[in-house]
């Protein structure tokens, strides 16, 4: 080799070498798979933290703390939580809609409640009423019809009715960081369920298309029904009696008649979430519960009514509150727009 070869040949080497150095340190300031944020609608905080490192936990093997798949349990009230639940329940508001119906058909309905509050216009006394009084109250609403034509009703409501304030369809007036966390729990091996007050049958329209979660895993307020087999096959009736009112000490019923296990995530937002909160609590297994607080009424509503003992609770145990005004950097799919 010629002299000038040689120093051709150091050159080169060493021309690879920068070469290389310059590459690993673009790479270095390169966003790595590690710094990949599975809930980017949230602000960073102390909840995001939390939930993050819960779920990095529970599915390490190689943690202390890791739960198999078939453990991994998580359950989520709706009205709320999911979705907004003022100025009233979104259930409650399609069978205002019936209640006009209805008064046709039976004009001494007029003077009943909830029925004449609703007719008058009366905010005031319809507030009055708790989400069981409404839901009974109404559920007359909801007779006299197959459960296929109280589908199809609700079904098209919900593709045409607007939210009064945010002029969207209820459907789109979900929790956008909520449905980043039900996707994240989902890409790892968690088993989500929706646990709420409002009826199994009208969530059900919804909450796969929306949330991700089949229709088997609603587990919902209900009405009596009864079967018949006529010759254009089977039917179910609605009957005008309540089968069970999910709420409060209800639900963890529900969950365990339903599910079989216990979840080792639970989300609520109120005082009728607090023993399902327990209920999650109370296992060997690590757990989370987690309280939706509506604190912001720039972007969404704030009010305390109806959650001051989940809240309470909540301090007393630990468990993690999630606050609107500071931990949803957006709060609905449509603030991104």
């Amino acid at each position: 080799m010629s002299k000038s070869s040689g120093i051709i040949s150091k050159q080169f080497t060493s021309f690879l070498v920068f070469a290389a150095f310059i590459s690993a340190l673009a790479c270095s300031n390169q966003p790595q798979a590690t710094d990949f944020d599975p809930l980017p609608s949230w602000n960073e905080g102390v909840a995001k933290q939390q939930i993050i490192q819960f779920v990095e936990e529970v599915t390490n093997p190689d943690s202390s703390k890791y739960v198999s798949p078939e453990q991994r349990i998580a359950t989520f009230d709706n009205d709320g939580t999911l979705w907004a639940e003022k100025p009233l329940y979104f259930q409650v508001l399609f069978a205002f809609d019936l209640v006009k119906e209805m008064v046709e058909a039976d004009p001494s309905l007029k003077e009943k409640e909830p029925f004449r509050a609703i007719l008058s216009g009366e905010k005031e006394a319809i507030a009055k009423f708790s989400h069981e009084d409404l839901l009974s109250g109404l559920i007359g609403t909801h007779v006299d019809m197959t459960n296929e034509e109280f589908v199809k009703k609700a079904e098209d409501w919900l593709g045409t009715e607007k939210h009064s304030r945010f002029n969207r369809l209820y459907t789109e007036c979900v929790y956008q960081p909520m449905l980043e966390l039900l996707d994240y729990l989902h890409e790892n091996d968690f088993q989500t369920w929706i646990c709420s007050g409002g009826g199994v049958e009208f969530m059900r329209i919804f909450s796969e298309e929306v949330y991700g979660i089949p229709p088997e895993r609603v587990i919902g307020s209900s009405v009596e029904m009864e079967f018949k087999d006529t010759p254009q096959g089977p039917v179910f009736y609605r009957k005008a009696e309540l089968n069970s009112f999910n709420d409060k000490e209800v639900k963890p019923v529900n969950i365990l008649l339903h599910i079989g296990r216990q979840p080792i995530l639970a989300f609520g937002n109120s005082d009728g979430d607090i023993e399902m909160l327990q209920y999650t609590a109370r296992q060997d297994l690590p757990y989370l519960n987690l309280l939706l607080h509506h604190d912001d009424e720039e972007r969404e509503y704030s009010y305390t009514k109806g959650t001051e003992k989940a809240l309470e609770l909540a301090e007393e145990h630990k468990w993690t509150v999630i606050y609107i005004s500071k931990d949803f950097k957006v709060v609905f799919p449509f603030d991104k727009e």
